[in-house]
């Protein structure tokens, strides 16, 4: 590369972009804004660097926090000065929440600006708080400050977002006047000089050799000869490092013999050992009562179902296990007895090889036998010829999903009709559980898809799509197509499932909020096929089209809240009879 940049300011921009493609950061989330384009510019001139250009400053932060998720590796997003900062905050929540790598590179006025009433200009140093891992108020590029210092400071914000807890780092860079590439003289050799050996290479200014927590050869011993002498042992799988199982965990799993409960983000639904049905299986007190573990093992994040976490309490194990490589509490019943932080497949591999025989009375079999009848009564209550549902819905597309699409689900109701209801397993199961909040989805699915290189298929409701409007404009921009399947309940359908139903009169009006909108002008509007099926065999049909098509597609599906509720709780009662038989 040449570095003959113009300016102090192009060059510093040129530097910092550099050092982030040598450190492994080559996605770039940009929203067009004056501040920020010696960065916006540094990325179009450099050909590794992959830019993408989004008018939503909140969108943009949702999109590289989707690639983040496909890829592992911190994407970066480019905003200008103001505002355009605060509006990367939910992004960076969820990025904190969940532990995904991102770095925000928020220009920012010079110091002689700040607290003068100058326009476009806010405190920006501290603005995302206790959510940033790192964060650092780069100065003015100047020809005083080494640029060696500007080099590790980078590496240092590439370090940080990914280890020890992967999250957001927030680079804050002043930028004086000329922003564009206006020729201002400065003593090129002084201050390139210094870079020399930098220059003539491809590698970082500084390597950072990353942690490796392993769990010892004795605590593995142990833990082994106590999960040995479990009388009725239950895995739990929350959300899995990395979003999907590693290399040695169904071994375990076998190794155990053991009931495991899967979250529906592990794609492991199928597994032998997994209770596909383990939420709808609480529907029974009989199995509860009789099947109450005394010894668990939480492998892994968080989990959607409240009955489970219900389960989990109400049982009061004797030893409550929780594994994960992030040593962040995770207990919100504050019922984890041993917390050990460790890499998930050496953890998995060190203590498979360790455990004896397992015993013939483990559970596993009554659970299994109970998960059979409740996948009968779904195919037959939710079987194409009746009519469409929300619960239909998810049971059908966790079987029709391509080999080849990842899944991303949205928050408040389709998560939790797929977590009960689903069929197959989708292997790639892409969900913001961190804030668990309905905003950024639609970009967060384009990101993804940009980020695996994999279509995407994206269930969400309608507020979530109200709510992320304007990503559609990502999706019709994006290479890889992103199928959208929107829910239309007609507002928040989730509380018609919370105690605050039986609010009355004023319930539809602050809770319910009907809108009374439809998407298919929104799909016009961003050139985008439309199709609003009104059966189970409708929307197959639908489906199937668009996933041909190899384009980006919408398609709506229009129920009634007050229906879906009723329908969840006829399903609910006709599997509590069913569970009564079982032995």
């Amino acid at each position: 590369m040449h570095w003959n940049a113009p300016n102090l300011n192009v060059l510093a921009a040129e530097l910092l972009i550099e050092e982030l493609l040598r450190s492994g950061v080559d996605c770039f989330c940009i929203a067009p804004g004056s501040r920020s384009a010696p960065l916006a510019l540094a990325v179009a001139r450099r050909a590794p660097a992959k830019a993408h250009v989004h008018f939503d400053e909140r969108g943009a932060a949702f999109f590289a926090l989707g690639h983040a998720r496909a890829t592992g590796h911190p994407a970066a997003v480019i905003t200008t000065s103001g505002t355009a900062v605060a509006n990367l905050l939910p992004a960076v929540v969820e990025a904190s929440l969940d532990g995904v790598p991102l770095l925000l590179l928020t220009a920012d006025r010079p110091p002689e600006l700040r607290a003068t009433g100058a326009n476009q200009t806010i405190e920006q140093p501290g603005i995302f708080g206790c959510y940033a891992r790192w964060q650092f108020d780069l100065p003015c590029p100047d020809e005083k400050i080494p640029f060696t210092s500007l080099l590790t400071t980078v590496d240092q914000a590439v370090f940080r977002s990914r280890y020890p807890l992967p999250g957001p780092v927030h680079l804050n860079c002043m930028f004086r006047e000329p922003l564009g590439p206006q020729p201002v003289a400065f003593p090129r050799h002084a201050v390139l000089e210094p870079l020399a050996q930098w220059m003539n290479s491809a590698e970082p200014f500084t390597r950072y050799t990353a942690p490796h927590a392993t769990v010892a050869p004795d605590e593995a011993a142990a833990l082994a000869k106590l999960l040995a002498q479990a009388e009725r042992g239950l895995v739990v799988l929350g959300r899995l490092p990395g979003g999907k199982p590693t290399a040695a965990l169904l071994p375990l799993l076998r190794a155990l013999g053991w009931p495991v409960f899967a979250d529906v983000q592990t794609g492991l639904r199928d597994a032998a050992e997994v209770i596909a049905h383990a939420d709808l299986l609480l529907l029974s007190p009989e199995l509860q009562k009789k099947w109450r573990p005394d010894v668990v093992l939480h492998l892994g994040g968080g989990f959607v179902s409240r009955r489970v976490a219900e389960f989990l309490r109400e049982s009061a194990p004797q030893h409550y296990v929780h594994v994960h490589p992030s040593p962040a509490r995770l207990d919100p019943a504050h019922q984890v007895t041993q917390r050990i932080v460790a890499d998930m497949d050496d953890f998995c591999a060190a203590l498979a090889k360790r455990l004896p025989k397992r015993g013939a009375r483990t559970g596993l079999e009554s659970w299994q036998r109970a998960d059979a009848v409740a996948a009968g009564v779904l195919e037959l209550q939710l079987k194409p010829a009746k009519n469409i549902s929300e619960p239909a819905v998810a049971r059908w597309l966790s079987a029709a999903l391509p080999a080849d699409h990842a899944l991303l689900l949205g928050n408040s109701m389709p998560i939790r009709d797929m977590n009960m209801f689903a069929g197959g397993s989708p292997q790639r199961i892409v969900a913001n559980r961190g804030a668990s909040g309905i905003d950024g989805l639609v970009a967060t699915a384009a990101g993804f898809a940009a980020g695996s290189g994999r279509p995407v298929t994206a269930l969400l409701g309608d507020l979530a799509l109200l709510h992320d409007l304007n990503s559609l404009a990502l999706l019709a921009a994006g290479k890889q197509p992103v199928v959208l399947l929107v829910i239309n309940n007609d507002g928040g359908g989730i509380f018609s499932f919370l105690p605050v139903a039986e609010s009355g009169a004023d319930f539809e009006r602050f809770f319910g909020a009907p809108h009374g909108l439809t998407f298919a002008a929104a799909a016009q509007q961003f050139k985008l096929p439309y199709t609003a099926p009104t059966s189970l065999t409708e929307l197959q049909a639908a489906y199937r089209t668009a996933c041909a098509s190899k384009r980006p597609a919408l398609l709506e599906v229009r129920t009634d809240r007050r229906l879906n509720h009723s329908e969840h709780l006829a399903l609910q009662r006709e599997l509590e009879r069913a569970l009564k038989r079982v032995d």
